[in-house]
């Protein structure tokens, strides 16, 4: 943080950082208070594209941490506002569920499976081989190709589920033609959340797990980056890579004392 202006917006990756395995990580929820007392702006950002903003406020009231819904932005969000800024008032055929849908309805969209603008993929639980079949055949006939988020695979109780980067990959060996992603590891979802809360790359902090997403992410969009060891990225690894973060912590516990 050294030689940056004092932060005076958050952005903050939920799994890893703020919950772990369904629970709250320790701290996280005076971290969300200490945020919301300070009248400062924030946002939670997810790559998971199938809830939506409510949904997700619920989920996270659930195991103890009180986020509005106003300050959840997800790949869906960021999906819909990147899509509606190119296209206005378009259509799109989509593979995902009503966090997508419901975005892609609130910016305008019309969702067809006849000559849309787009094929929007996003995540959910049950891919449908038609679906997936129709979404090469619209892609092979020109819509253009959208997809939420490169991650290939999610969590699931049972162990892990292919996510929406697999089943974009098998699009793109059916089609040859690439998606553009809008989701981290692309800058683009770091500076439609800046734009949401009307925040400045200068003052602005992003907190993650992941080295390889959400620290890139923010970097590349000039944020203050800060890594929390609660989630996937080890210590050890930090070195490994060709960047590092403007700042290296435990968890988020560490952090409550830098919101003034």
């Amino acid at each position: 943080m050294n030689e940056r202006r004092p932060i005076e917006s958050w952005l903050s990756d939920m799994d890893g950082v703020l919950v772990h395995e369904g629970n709250p990580v320790p701290g996280a929820d005076e971290f969300i208070r200490k945020l919301r007392d300070s009248g400062k702006r924030f946002l939670v950002l997810t790559n998971n594209s199938i809830y939506t903003p409510r949904d997700l406020s619920v989920r996270l009231r659930s195991v103890g941490l009180e986020v509005p819904p106003e300050s959840i932005w997800t790949s869906a969000l960021a999906t819909a506002k990147f899509i509606g800024d190119q296209r206005p008032g378009g259509s799109a055929y989509v593979i995902g569920e009503a966090g997508l849908t419901t975005a892609l309805h609130e910016v305008g969209y019309v969702l067809t499976d006849t000559t849309p603008d787009y094929v929007v993929l996003g995540e959910t639980r049950t891919y449908s081989f038609t679906a997936i079949t129709r979404a090469i055949r619209l892609i092979d006939a020109g819509a253009r190709f959208i997809a939420t988020n490169p991650d290939p695979i999610g969590p699931s109780a049972e162990g892990s589920l292919p996510a929406c980067g697999a089943v974009a990959a098998m699009i793109t060996k059916a089609t040859g033609v690439e998606p553009y992603f809008v989701g981290k590891p692309n800058p683009m979802m770091m500076r439609s959340a800046l734009n949401a809360i009307d925040g400045h790359s200068e003052t602005t902090a992003m907190i993650g797990d992941r080295m390889d997403t959400d620290v890139v992410a923010g970097m590349e969009a000039g944020l203050h980056t800060i890594l929390v060891l609660t989630g996937v990225t080890a210590k050890e690894q930090v070195d490994r890579y060709p960047f590092r973060p403007s700042r290296v912590v435990d968890s988020v516990a560490d952090l409550i004392d830098l919101v003034e």
